[in-house]
């Protein structure tokens, strides 16, 4: 770990110490800083990141206590609990030491110092820093993956021809670290494509972060994304680490894209373009290395032409493009898929191994499924729940009777099929919204965005 990029603040009210101390440790490490009033101390820790903190116990003439070092050690770890504080005294004790590691500081070291001490003892609170960074970082990170990653049903299958160009595609493109836009209806799977690409990337071995831009508000976007420094705004009482900066080193999937508003879309742009970016209510850039990977079910020329994207950022995030085929198009893959929920709902609710009923799996067949692969897991696991004995028939399958619903059209039309959908679901339904949701494999919410954004 390198410790020569790093920043050092001194605090002490003899000029000729911090002269010392700079002209010793300028030869070690990057930047160093010199402060004689602590008054001054606070507001340098609001505009300045610091790896390590110099500061001296005794700042009031003849006095040897060090009771104001330790106010403001109290005061420097309430701004920064992580940050690395080194005490320096001329009137130091054990007592005095061990109190001092108690209250959080990082080392203790006596006036006159030994310069081979002083620069072991920086260096090791330097590393000691990064580490405490480190593992906050990872912390957040497994935080956030266990909310984001779904192991339930993360293989991809189909046999079709319509999926097979889709695998093709993906054994392709996984490598390289090409952004890559999916296309395709609501639950046709474009999130299992994305977690496929990561887990064929050279990324692998690092995050796969994904986050639903249409679940988020439009107020919340840059902060989602981007993260915010501590007091940037009335609540954020600690840091918070965006969705691109824990994504750092691995994938980013940002589903339903389409969401952005324009104004997001150009600093996102220059985030992509410059590799970094700053979060809300700081001054300082951080780098950033990920791998985009996003997904719509609207058509991409539909999104211009309706001014709703910038053609700058589209031609940004799609270098590759994938359509997802919607269910209606994978006729060979929906016994397949059904029997694959079956069985993994059978053995997550203790049911004894299950079979498909040839009238159940005709009934499969038949069905226009305007949910796409959502709404047939749905199906089997409501199936699955309801089932008596060890075959699933077609009351078990409990599909609606008459719906008369058209195949999702060519990527182009993306836009008018979901409306069309939208439409015919609210009408079988009656209007009724929790249903319509249900068969769509939608939230409410989710839903009632789709109405809002279809003018339904």
């Amino acid at each position: 770990m390198s410790t020569s990029a790093s920043s050092i603040l001194l605090i002490d009210d003899d000029p000729d110490v911090l002269l010392s101390a700079r002209l010793l440790l300028k030869s070690h490490f990057d930047r160093i800083h010199t402060l004689e009033d602590p008054a001054k101390l606070l507001d340098m820790l609001q505009q300045e990141t610091f790896d390590v903190l110099l500061l001296d116990m005794n700042f009031t003439r003849n006095a040897t206590c060090g009771k104001e070092g330790f106010d403001w050690l109290t005061k420097i770890l309430d701004v920064d609990p992580d940050m690395a504080v080194i005490l320096i005294t001329a009137y130091g004790d054990v007592e005095m030491a061990v109190r001092a590691i108690k209250q959080g500081a990082t080392d203790f070291i006596l006036k006159p110092w030994e310069n081979e001490r002083l620069v072991t003892t920086v260096t090791t609170a330097i590393k000691l820093r990064r580490s405490k960074d480190e593992i906050s970082r990872l912390r957040e990170r497994q935080r956030q993956m266990s909310g984001d990653i779904d192991s339930r049903f993360h293989h991809m299958i189909g046999r079709s021809k319509a999926m097979q160009r889709v695998f093709d595609t993906i054994s392709k493109v996984a490598a390289t670290d090409a952004n890559v836009l999916i296309l395709g209806a609501n639950g046709t799977g474009k999130e299992l494509v994305a977690r496929a690409l990561h887990r064929g990337s050279l990324r692998a071995a690092d995050v796969f972060i994904s986050v639903d831009m249409g679940a988020i508000p439009d107020n919340l976007f840059e902060n989602e994304l981007f993260g915010h420094a501590k007091g940037a705004y009335t609540g954020a009482g600690d840091r918070k680490l965006g969705r691109m900066e824990l994504a750092s080193g691995g994938t980013l999937f940002m589903d339903e894209v389409g969401n952005l508003p324009l104004p997001l879309q150009g600093k996102l742009l220059r985030v992509l373009e410059e590799r970094h970016l700053t979060p809300l209510g700081d001054n300082k850039p951080r780098s950033i290395d990920i791998r985009l990977l996003c997904a719509t079910n609207t058509a991409t020329h539909d999104l211009v032409a309706t001014g709703k994207f910038r053609p700058d950022f589209l031609y940004r995030i799609n270098t590759v493009e994938i359509q997802l085929p919607p269910l209606t198009q994978r006729g060979e893959d929906i016994i397949m898929l059904a029997d694959f929920f079956m069985r993994n709902y059978a053995r997550r609710y203790q049911k004894p191994e299950l079979s498909l009923t040839k009238a159940a799996q005709t009934e499969l067949l038949s069905y226009r499924w305007p949910g796409n692969v959502r709404e047939l897991r749905h199906t089997m696991e409501r199936a699955v729940i309801l089932s008596e004995g060890d075959v699933i028939d077609v009351a078990d399958l409990r599909l609606p009777e008459t719906f008369d619903c058209q195949p999702t059209l060519a990527p182009d039309n993306l836009a008018h099929s979901e409306k069309q959908t939208i439409k015919r679901v609210l009408a079988q339904s009656d209007g009724n919204i929790s249903q319509a949701a249900k068969v769509l494999g939608l939230t409410r919410a989710a839903l009632y965005r789709r109405l809002q954004r279809h003018d339904l």
